[in-house]
């Protein structure tokens, strides 16, 4: 938790924003709740809502905060515990002392809620578990989340505070050890989940623990694949898309693609080289001004320059991009925001986060699933994650189709249906100056030094 003073600049800071705005009435936030895996006494590990984190701070189950935009006021609300509480967690803070703590001078009890929002306009956020909608339901019967309060929290959260970017820093430096952990770790003839258990106890030892589910795959073609089960073979390829959360629940998130053997064979490099210029092209050109979507068809159309080489694409680049054939081999965006989650606020509405009110979002393949295409400002924190995958399903779904129309070399992309994928993912701040690469150093990337890594 930072210090107090953040929480009450921020509140007032969103009172002001929603003021000015011409609303009136009342914000309510609602905290999460534990939530039962098997039975209520067996939960599911605790995380807090992360726009509750972000306005008060408290790491606490079944919290709620009313705002008033009229007038300042602001209330906490919470039940001390009793007597049963105690017993099996011992003395515990009151819901005043917790109140202090934020700097909010009033509480009430957690039943209170309901009272206090009579007769008045209600702003509240989407929410995204199943209590939280059931409660808002409860309380503000027929009610919707607010888009005036929406824009003003993702104005706020898109731009990342200093206290914010260290925090990130941090989150980077423990994703830094967790990859180190792994790529040391690539041995074949182990199982993949060896590997996953090393580096997640990385993340839980010196911080909260893993940002999201951690990808660990041999079938990288498989962009979202969790499961652990293979055994690692030798002249594989294994793309490793990991993130460790800071105890204040800041997040990273990399991602490596590393040779099973050691060395890349000669098709793995050609590939490898590709994604690895996307990478770097896409950092050279994050700057304030430029928008993401821009960033993101660049890189498109490098990799399809790329691809061209190999023989595997042919025509008029620039054509190509606007066809969308890139999303073929990359079905997904350059990026999307980071902070206290690891798709910053998407619980919040994708496009309200990633789009600016002038962008429409695409219908194609690729360009259509980029999460953050808005101009950039110094204080965003985005993720560079440009990747290609031969996923032969798609393959031939184009083909068949006639959706690569003559741009596609299918004879010659037959043989690499048994490649995989290849992802390279830095996470990057936008500095009035132009882009920085978070965390302590860069993670080795390009073919050589992360041969020269796994050697060591």
């Amino acid at each position: 938790m930072f210090d107090k003073e953040v929480y009450v600049r921020r509140r007032q800071t969103l009172l002001t924003k929603m003021h000015d705005a011409g609303e009136r009435g009342v914000v309510l936030f609602i905290g999460n709740v534990e939530a039962p895996a098997q039975y209520k006494d067996n939960a599911y590990k605790w995380r807090q809502d992360s726009s509750w984190l972000y306005y008060f701070g408290l790491d606490d189950p079944q919290y709620a905060a009313v705002l008033d935009i009229d007038s300042g006021e602001e209330t906490l609300f919470a039940d001390d515990v009793d007597i049963d509480d105690i017993i099996w967690m011992g003395p515990q803070p009151s819901v005043q002392s917790k109140a202090e703590r934020t700097g909010i001078a009033r509480s009430a009890p957690y039943g209170a809620v309901k009272a206090a929002l009579e007769g008045r306009k209600v702003h509240f956020l989407p929410p995204s578990r199943y209590y939280n909608t059931m409660k808002l339901q409860e309380l503000v019967p027929g009610g919707k989340p607010s888009l005036p309060l929406i824009k003003a929290v993702v104005s706020m959260r898109l731009v990342k505070e200093p206290i914010e970017i260290a925090a990130i820093d941090d989150a980077c430096v423990l994703g830094y050890e967790m990859h180190s952990v792994a790529r040391d770790s690539i041995v074949p003839g182990i199982l993949e989940q060896e590997i996953v258990g090393k580096m997640e106890g990385v993340t839980l030892a010196k911080g909260w623990g893993v940002a999201f589910p951690t990808i660990l795959t041999q079938h990288g073609e498989t962009l979202h694949n969790h499961l652990h089960d293979k055994v690692i073979e030798p002249g594989k390829l294994m793309v490793i898309d990991a993130g460790a959360e800071s105890n204040l629940h800041y997040a990273s998130d990399f991602t490596r693609t590393y040779p099973t053997s050691g060395k890349y064979t000669t098709r793995q490099r050609e590939i490898y080289q590709i994604v690895y210029d996307c990478n770097e092209l896409a950092f050279s050109l994050t700057r304030p001004g430029i928008t993401y979507r821009e960033v993101h068809l660049a890189t498109a159309r490098k990799m399809l320059e790329g691809l061209s080489a190999l023989g595997l694409v042919k025509g008029d680049l620039d054509e190509m991009v606007s066809r969308g054939i890139a999303g073929l081999f990359q079905p997904h965006g350059l990026g999307h925001n980071m902070g206290l989650d690891v798709h910053d606020m998407e619980d919040l509405g994708e496009n309200y986060v990633g789009y600016d009110p002038d962008q429409t979002r695409s219908t194609q393949l690729g360009l259509g699933s980029l999460r953050m295409a808005r101009r950039l400002v110094p204080g965003n924190v985005i993720t560079d994650e440009p990747g290609i995958y031969f996923i032969p399903a798609l393959i031939e779904k184009f083909k068949k189709e006639g959706l690569g129309g003559d741009f596609v070399n299918y004879a010659a992309l037959e043989q690499y249906y048994d490649f995989g994928g290849i992802r390279i993912e830095d996470d990057v701040l936008v500095t009035p100056g132009g882009a920085r690469r978070l965390g302590p150093k860069r993670l080795p990337a390009s073919p050589d030094e992360v041969e020269a890594a796994m050697a060591r």
